[in-house]
């Protein structure tokens, strides 16, 4: 995975990773360069843009639209869980199950990792891509 140059252009989203604690905020910029290195790599997704979606950290793809959104956060809620999630209304998470049932899920939203596990980078690269070109694929029923 290559270093992550890009610095916070929505200072708002800036403010909110300095409000995670330290150890899940390494996580969570881990989880941040590999969606901007996994959009970079993935053909059609072009240029991303980072935002807040209900206070997380979200990444879109607002010039292209070729995907669904994507968000990462950790909340106290969670404990020592931190995740990635999609749009619900999506088919994105049960495809995702369908190519990789052992990681775990949080209905049709969500992955979660514990603190202590190593990620999956590969599986999560690939659920990531998909989910940065959901438009692309619509009404395909094969991926």
């Amino acid at each position: 995975m290559t270093k992550l140059n890009k610095k916070f252009d929505n200072p708002e989203v800036a403010a909110v990773f300095s409000t995670y604690p330290i150890k899940f905020r390494t996580k969570l910029m881990f989880l941040r360069r590999l969606i901007f290195d996994t959009a970079a790599r993935t053909k059609g997704v072009g240029e991303l843009e980072e935002a807040l979606k209900w206070g997380e950290p979200s990444y879109l793809t607002p010039k292209t639209k070729s995907g669904s959104t994507v968000r990462i956060n950790w909340k106290e809620s969670l404990g020592n869980n931190y995740a990635i999630y999609f749009k619900c209304t999506t088919n994105l998470v049960s495809t995702f199950k369908k190519f990789y049932p052992e990681l775990t899920y949080e209905k049709n939203r969500a992955i979660h990792f514990r603190l202590n596990e190593k990620l999956p980078v590969k599986k999560l690269s690939h659920c990531i891509g998909l989910a940065l070109t959901y438009h692309l694929r619509k009404g395909v029923t094969k991926i």
